[in-house]
């Protein structure tokens, strides 16, 4: 038995070799342990050992543009579970993935409530972005508007803005969290008038669009701004329930058989 494996492990070896995949020839092994000790599909193990092998192909320049990025986290398409959220258009979206919307300065707003993915996606499609060597800048709507006075402050308003227009894919998360005054609106307004129609926004958001003009405090600056990301703009409104409730639900729920089998165990 111990020949046969030492035999079956030098050929796997040989076949990654010939595929040129040697990272899984590296870490099958420890990726079959892990498998089986948290009880994964085969599929699940196959995905996620040729996860690793694409991750560490990444070359320098999408490397660098990833970490220029400043993504909170890297997700992809493929690790959102649409199944959760059945009404978001998955075909949609997987199409939106291939980026054609970038060469058409369109944009893409997530609407809903905390916790369903709204940012999960717009990172995705950020990789997504990084990897085809687009320029991609993420920040939080907070950062955003903080820059933008800091900019202005300094006297550099109109370079910022212009570097951030030339900025292929720019994600603006948690916009509609904390209210933005009239001056650091109308800085906002700048930006996306800039960037209208020449490159693309994703914007994440747990308002409806009836309810900017508290976001910015001003219908007219509010209208405006919808005005120019709307008018080419794939609109997302996710009404589902939260993920991170349903990862809380299920750890509770783990911990709960995980007390009931030492309870038994004891008992016995």
């Amino acid at each position: 038995m111990s020949n046969l494996k030492e035999d079956l492990s030098k050929t796997i070896k040989y076949y990654c070799k010939v595929l040129s995949i040697p990272l899984v020839a590296e870490i099958y092994e420890r990726e079959a342990e892990e498998s089986a000790r948290t009880k994964i599909s085969y599929q699940q193990y196959l995905y996620n050992l040729l996860k690793y092998q694409v991750n560490s192909r990444f070359d320098n320049s999408v490397q660098r543009r990833i970490k220029k990025a400043k993504f909170p986290f890297i997700k992809t398409i493929e690790e959102y579970d649409f199944s959760f959220q059945p009404k978001i258009d998955e075909r949609l979206i997987k199409g939106i993935s291939e980026l054609n919307f970038l060469g058409e300065g369109k944009n893409i707003i997530f609407v809903g409530p905390p916790g369903v993915g709204k940012t999960h996606l717009a990172v995705a499609i950020g990789v997504k972005a990084a990897m085809a060597r687009k320029r991609v800048l993420f920040f939080t709507a907070e950062e955003l508007i903080q820059n933008l006075i800091s900019e202005e402050y300094s006297g550099r308003l109109a370079q910022y803005v212009e570097s951030l227009s030339r900025i292929d894919l720019l994600i603006i998360d948690e916009l509609g969290y904390l209210e933005i005054n009239k001056k650091a609106a109308a800085l906002f307004f700048k930006l996306i008038s800039k960037r209208y129609e020449k490159t693309s926004t994703i914007i994440t958001t747990n308002k409806p669009f009836e309810e900017w003009a508290e976001i910015f405090g001003d219908e007219v600056i509010a209208s405006a701004i919808l005005d120019r990301l709307l008018h080419h703009c794939y609109p997302f409104f996710i009404t589902g329930k939260s993920y991170r409730m349903k990862e809380l639900f299920e750890k509770k729920e783990k911990e709960r058989v995980k007390n009931d089998k030492i309870g038994v165990g004891q008992n016995s």
